[in-house]
């Protein structure tokens, strides 16, 4: 029964890995394409687009080769700060617009709707390891807190 567990438990967080591998690049990918295809040319908004497929593809390339353990947090976090980034930008070009650059709905066409989709599988894949991570970090504070005012009295 042991033995099962931990091997379906394993299975799944690799599973999970290459998901968040796939998307990160995915994001990057289409990310470097429209840098490529003429983003390069909107002042600060390359530049933007390049850090963004830069990073993206970097930390891909660094899950996938990570310890199998598991996805270390000093990975996570900026994997999901990059998608996050991601679609803050996103929905900025389309609201306020970033530097006087603005879009409308999701174009271009398709590679909005896959940038939008592959950052929100990163971040939906990321948040509930992340949320457990900071929840028992700020468990375990608060049981030392209790324990050294209970102590005190």
């Amino acid at each position: 029964m042991t033995i099962a567990r931990t091997t379906t438990g394993t299975a799944t967080r690799i599973g999970v890995r290459l998901a968040v591998v796939a998307a990160l690049a995915a994001g990057g990918t289409v990310h470097a394409q429209l840098y490529i295809d003429g983003y390069r040319y909107i002042h600060a908004i390359g530049v933007m687009f390049l850090i963004q497929a830069a990073a993206s593809l970097a930390l891909a390339a660094l899950l996938l080769v990570s310890p199998p353990a598991g996805m270390p947090v000093t990975l996570r976090v900026p994997a999901a700060g990059v998608a996050l980034g991601a679609l803050i930008g996103f929905g900025a070009s389309r609201t306020t617009g970033v530097f006087g650059f603005t879009e409308r709905g999701l174009q271009p066409s398709p590679q909005a709707l896959l940038s939008v989709l592959a950052e929100l599988t990163v971040l939906a894949l990321l948040a509930p390891p992340l949320l457990r991570t900071l929840t028992a970090g700020w468990s375990a504070r608060a049981r030392k807190a209790a324990a050294r005012s209970g102590t005190e009295r």
